[in-house]
This record gives structure tokens, sequence and C-alpha cells, in this order.
């Protein structure tokens, strides 16, 4: 069965489809740009205007393991459209909105549902249509939602200069309706569900534990508070960086769009790279690097007086870098410390780090903006919790040291 498989040239479409159907949904880390306009529109601040980013990170964590049970059961073209429809209705009613209230409601909760929703599926796809290059094929199809804004984030920025920003998301909205549902149509999985492999794969695991033992685990809590700092620092970087453009570095709107854009390219390579590395040097070492990182970037910011853009690059470089890095060493690291066999449900547990680190990262930067009047004091709280969470990892991203085969 699974040489039928790997034999099967047309599986090869799977990979460009899911990866459009990312970058669909991955426009969420374009909002920067839109942060600006609603703020004017709205005579809002910079906490209020960050809330229908930071809602809607958390619905997509939510969403994302709810959805999972169902996979199985519906299918992975019926979970992309329902999804897919979701998101377009988010999106269009925001372009309807009058407070940002509303705004948050439609575009965060019911938008970032949809994200949550259709996520899995793509992925899913690509990985029972390759069980020979399972890493190499999600990695591909999971990069278009890092890479989105490469794209995303100029087209929306030239629709909001001539257009206005509601009219850009009534317009991205129906767009989306169109391009995720056509591509979702050929999505299925190969036609044998269970795989002859997976005797092997069970025997080769040296540890096999459910979300109850994982829960009870230090290494779990250690994995969740480093995902959630590397998630606080990722997600509140890629939500200020247009403005931070704008109010520190001097640049017009449409620089700030190029920039980010271009950000949009190290977060996508942010995944294979730090997924390799996790391979290599396990989820210990590999946060370490990350955080070390992330340390340098923020000293970068800090020293950064002169408004020049160069270290603005290469700092928002380093830290869409490791948000990438993050989404790759969080599920690499559940597969090394609690197994293959339960990897589905101890990730989604592991996964609303990513929501935690959405809302606190969001307050967070916008109240430093609102009461100290700069994004240039982030910068110093980044550097000390990147501090922290490589003492995490150093003292606490251990395996416990229990037995083998521990199921459950």
């Amino acid at each position: 069965m699974t040489s039928s498989v790997t034999e099967n040239k047309s599986r090869w479409i799977y990979i460009p489809l899911g990866l459009i159907i990312f970058m669909c949904m991955g426009t969420i880390y374009s909002w920067s740009i839109f942060r600006k306009p609603i703020e004017t529109a709205f005579n809002i601040g910079a906490t209020e205007s960050g809330l229908p980013y930071m809602i809607f990170l958390v619905f997509y964590a939510l969403g994302m393991p709810f959805a999972g049970n169902y996979m199985d059961k519906y299918g992975p073209r019926v979970m992309t459209i329902a999804g897919g429809i979701l998101i377009s209705i988010g999106w269009f009613l925001s372009g309807f909105t009058s407070s940002i209230t509303l705004l948050t409601i439609t575009y965060g909760v019911i938008g970032g549902t949809g994200v949550g929703i259709a996520y899995g599926a793509p992925m899913a796809v690509a990985a029972k249509w390759f069980p020979d290059k399972e890493g190499l094929a999600v990695g591909l199809t999971l990069g278009g939602f890092g890479l989105s804004p490469f794209l995303t984030a100029p087209a929306a920025s030239w629709l909001i200069r001539h257009f206005g920003a509601f009219s850009t998301f009534k317009v991205l909205g129906v767009l989306f309706a169109v391009i995720i549902t056509l591509l979702a149509l050929p999505l299925k999985f190969p036609e044998s569900k269970k795989s002859i492999s997976k005797k092997k794969n069970k025997a080769k695991s040296r540890v096999n534990i459910g979300p109850k033992k994982m829960l009870k685990s230090r290494s779990f809590y250690a994995l969740w508070t480093t995902f959630v700092i590397g998630t606080i620092i990722g997600l509140m970087a890629i939500a200020i960086s247009g403005p931070v453009a704008e109010e520190l570095i001097n640049l017009d709107s449409t620089a700030a769009s190029i920039y980010v854009s271009l950000f949009a390219i190290f977060n996508g390579i942010g995944r294979p790279i730090f997924g390799a590395l996790t391979d290599k040097f396990k989820p210990k070492k590999t946060a370490v690097i990350s955080f070390s990182m992330i340390i340098l970037a923020s000293f970068l910011m800090i020293i950064n007086n002169s408004a020049n853009p160069v270290l603005y690059f290469i700092s928002f470089s380093i830290f869409w870098l490791n948000l990438g890095g993050w989404l790759a060493i969080a599920p690499a690291a559940t597969s090394y410390f609690f197994g293959k066999e339960n990897y589905s449900r101890n990730y989604g547990y592991l996964f609303t780090a990513y929501g935690v680190g959405a809302v606190i990262g969001n307050i967070f930067s916008g109240q430093i903006r609102d009461i100290l009047g700069s994004y240039q004091y982030v910068f110093y709280p980044t550097l000390i919790i990147a501090a922290l969470g490589i003492i995490i990892a150093v003292f606490f991203l251990n395996k416990d040291r229990k037995k083998t085969a521990e199921i459950n």
C-alpha cells in the first residue's frame, strides 16, 4: 500500500495546492499593514488596534485541536472548505464594521476559527501522500503560511492606498472564498488509510506517552513555557513590524510593507531550518540557539538610536525567523519527548501555548506603546524573557526519567 502511494506521481499536486491555501490563511501575518488605518478610522491606540490580531490567533489556536477530532470523519476537502468559508465571512464582514469591537468579532473570532478548522487539513494530506518524505512535504506545504506576507503585505498595502482598509477586507474576503474552495476540491487522502508500517513505527518508538501522563511531566511544562516565550516575542514582532518601521525608522507605508514582505521569507525558511536543527541538536540546544538569536535582535534594536534601517532589517528578520522556527521546534519536540503514537492529541494541548503567547504579546506591546509613547521600549522585555527562556531550556527541557512505552 505504501509503495503504491509513493509511486503515484500525481501526489505532487497536493503540495502547491496546500501551499497556496496556506498563503491565503497566512494573511494574518500582514495585520501590521492594517493597524495604522484602523487606528485612524476608529481613533484608537495601539493596544486596541492589536485586539483583532490577538483574538484571531487565540481562536486559531483553539480551533485547531478541536477540528483535528473531525478530520478522519469528514475528510480534508470538507474541513478545508468549511474553514475557508468562515475565513471569507470573517474578512468580508470586517469591511462593514464601525468599531474595534465588531472588527474583533468578525476578523478575530470568525476568521480565526476558520483558520483553526482548515489549518490541519492540507498538512494531513501532504503527510499521508508522502510517507517517504513526510517532513519535506509538510514543511513545503506549511511554508505557505509563513511566506504569505511576502505577497499579501504589498497587495494589501496597495489595496488600502487605493480603496481603503475596509474595502480591502471585502475584496480579500471574496478572493479567499473562491481560491480556498476551488483549491480544496481535489484534496483527499490516499485510499489506504492504514499504513502497513504502523507496527514498525510503534516498535521503533522508544516512548509512547498519551496526554494524561504528558500533562504530568516536567518536560511538557518546560516545552510549553518556552513555546509561549518564543510565540510572545515572534507574534509581537510581526504585529508591530509595520508601525516600528514608520514610527522608529521613519519609513513610509509603502517601504514598510516591502520590509514586511521580505520578513515573511525569513518566517517561511525558519521552519525547515529549525526543524533540521532540532533533528540534529535536539530541542534543548535548538531552543538555546533560538533565544540567543532573539537576545541579539533585541540588543540591536535597543542600540538603534539613529533609526538605521539596516539594523531594523537584521533585527526583525531574526524575530520573524525565530517565530517560524518555534512552529517547527514545538511539533518536533512533541514527537521527541512523547512519541508519535499520540502526536496529534499531544500537540493539540501544546499548541495552546500559541494562543497564550498571542494574548500576552499583543497586550504587552500595545500597553508599552500607549503608556511609554514608543515601541522602542518593547525590546528590553524581549531580551529579558529570551534570557529566561534559555534558563528554562538548559535546566528543564529534558526527557523525564521514566520507563519507555508509556501509554495514556
